[in-house]
């Protein structure tokens, strides 16, 4: 059977067993009530026709208990009886003697016998109610004594009966009344049970519970294998719905049910979920880089709130800079290989011509320079294989961009990383940044736009310096661009803050400084500006551009490698 059908039988059951126990109580309390009534009105006339002077004198001097029957039935006392049961719709009105003999009833056969029912407490005094069986049938009868004239001796007593058959009357005629109002409920109730399962059935899609809840472990199933996190927000900006990944890359640990601004977002995570996206925006999440979008759910015109979608990005973003400086070693090889053709065009032109000493001269010039030589000065004090390859695929990386690369004079580290990718990531979003700023500014010089670097020259620029200081790293990039133009030079930070403007960027750009930051203090060290450069520069700036510094506090081992 189906819920809706099982729902409708359940509420019918409900309803008729209701309106049963209901109107079983009500015929109940009816019936004592009618009883109750119908006695107190037999009371009120008993009382009545015992007070009455004339009843009290016929009553008084009506002698002993040798009555005619016949004498009885012609005195006033029994006109008078039979003409207030009468006038009341009382079944009957007896009247007696203090002996109990009945002084007037209305069968004449009945004169002059002794009363069918107990006339003791009435006849000591006290008024009587009961539910009696008598010669006329069950009755709700009152027994009121009657007093002598002027005295307080009982000479009597009057009965007054009220047929239980009238109570029943009343009673069916009640209960015909409820039978209709409970007919009428019933019929209300199964029209409603009948219009509820017709809305239920459309709200779950004419769907069975099981069903529904084969529907909802399948959601569930789906929701928390994808690779990609959801999060659900109801239009009060409640979290409904937040699936394993979504908590993975989010860091999140609260549970659903919570509002947005307290499940523990990054604030640039914390404004995509609050404002549709249509494109996906770039994220720093504690050590990850993640791809954030957004968009409102809206149904039949009901808006249902916001889903925010959100991807890994931290694994591309790793290949994506291999993938780079790979094809910055190509580019650098192919380069060199250019150059090389050249220098050994030059070597046999001037060996044909006869001039060797000329040609060896060239030869010597071209060993300490070139692909033969040292690219970058002060290589040799760096001893550790991450760095020396990483800063030599960056050098060559730049040159193609017409930027020359060089490491500071203190430059010296004489040992290993701890933590060679912590190390790569920061120290190459400094560089990349760095050499950007200077290969723009060398753009600018090139069409015309002459740039006044300390060094008095229009070349860009970058110098790099390490120095281990014990366990910490020590790095500073300087660059020989136009500098940080914004007012707060820390700005530089916030996530998604940028100086260019790149379509072509999944989620937009600025991020890596963001993530340099992140790392840097997640490895309790520190990123920050130096010094802004451009117009603000310092005067012991050596080009002019920014200055960024960082601290790595145990990453360098004590060992030597390999």
């Amino acid at each position: 059977m189906r819920l809706r059908n099982q729902v409708l039988l359940l509420q019918v059951v409900v309803i008729v067993v209701s309106l049963a126990a209901g109107v079983g109580v009500v015929i109940s309390t009816s019936d004592d009530r009618l009883r109750d009534e119908y006695g107190q009105r037999a009371l009120a006339i008993a009382r009545t026709v015992a007070t009455d002077n004339d009843v009290r004198e016929a009553v008084a001097s009506s002698g002993g208990t040798s009555l005619d029957p016949a004498e009885l039935g012609a005195r006033p006392l029994q006109a008078q009886a039979l003409a207030v049961a009468m006038r009341t719709d009382a079944l009957f009105v007896v009247i007696a003697n203090d002996q109990g003999i009945r002084l007037a009833h209305p069968d004449p056969a009945e004169l002059a016998l002794p009363l069918s029912t107990d006339p003791t407490r009435a006849l000591a005094g006290r008024e009587d109610l009961a539910t009696d069986r008598g010669t006329l049938g069950q009755s709700v009868r009152a027994k009121v004594p009657i007093y002598a004239p002027g005295g307080t001796e009982v000479v009597g007593l009057v009965s007054v009966g009220i047929s239980t058959e009238e109570i029943a009357d009343d009673l069916r005629g009640d209960i015909r009344t409820l039978v209709l109002i409970a007919l009428s409920a019933l019929l209300i109730g199964v029209v409603g049970s009948a219009l509820l399962a017709r809305r239920w059935r459309r709200l779950t899609l004419g769907l069975e519970p099981d069903q529904l809840a084969e529907l909802v472990r399948e959601q569930e199933a789906v929701l928390h294998s994808m690779g990609e996190g959801v999060v659900a927000i109801d239009p009060s900006g409640v979290v409904r719905v937040i699936n394993d990944k979504a908590r993975l890359l989010l860091g999140v640990t609260a549970q659903t049910g919570s509002p947005i601004d307290a499940v523990g977002l990054t604030p640039r995570v914390l404004e995509v979920a609050r404002t549709p996206v249509d494109i996906p925006r770039s994220a720093t999440v504690a050590d990850r880089v993640v791809l954030v979008s957004s968009h409102r759910v809206v149904r039949d015109g009901k808006d249902l709130g916001m889903v925010l979608s959100v991807v890994d990005r931290t694994d591309v973003e790793d290949l994506t800079r291999q993938v780079d400086s790979i094809r910055s070693m190509t580019d650098a090889l192919r380069a060199q290989r250019h150059e090389s053709a050249n220098r050994m065009h030059v070597v046999a032109g001037l060996l044909r011509q006869g001039n060797a000493a000329a040609g060896l001269d060239y030869l010597d010039e071209v060993m300490g320079t070139g692909p033969y030589g040292t690219e970058l000065p002060g290589l040799e004090n760096l001893t550790e294989p991450h760095l020396r390859a990483f800063l030599e695929a960056k050098a060559a990386a730049a040159r193609e961009r017409g930027v020359a690369l060089t490491l500071g004079d203190q430059t010296f580290l004489d040992g290993t990383l701890r933590d060679p990718v912590v190390v790569t990531t920061v120290v190459g979003n400094l560089i990349d940044n760095a050499i950007e700023a200077a290969s723009g500014r060398a753009i600018e010089a090139a069409s015309g736009r002459a740039i006044e670097a300390a060094s008095g020259k229009n070349q860009a620029l970058v110098e790099v310096e390490l120095i281990a200081d014990d366990s910490t790293l020590l790095v500073t990039v300087a660059d020989s661009g136009p500098g940080i133009g914004f007012e707060d030079p820390d700005s530089v930070f916030v996530e998604g803050v940028t100086t260019h403007d790149d379509p072509a960027v999944p989620g937009g750009r600025g991020m890596g400084l963001a993530l340099a930051r992140q790392l840097a203090r997640r490895a309790r060290g520190d990123l920050v500006v130096g010094d802004p450069g451009g117009e603000a520069a310092a005067a012991d700036n050596p080009f002019g551009g920014a200055v960024f510094v960082a601290r790595l506090p145990g990453i360098v081992g004590t060992g030597h490698p390999a």
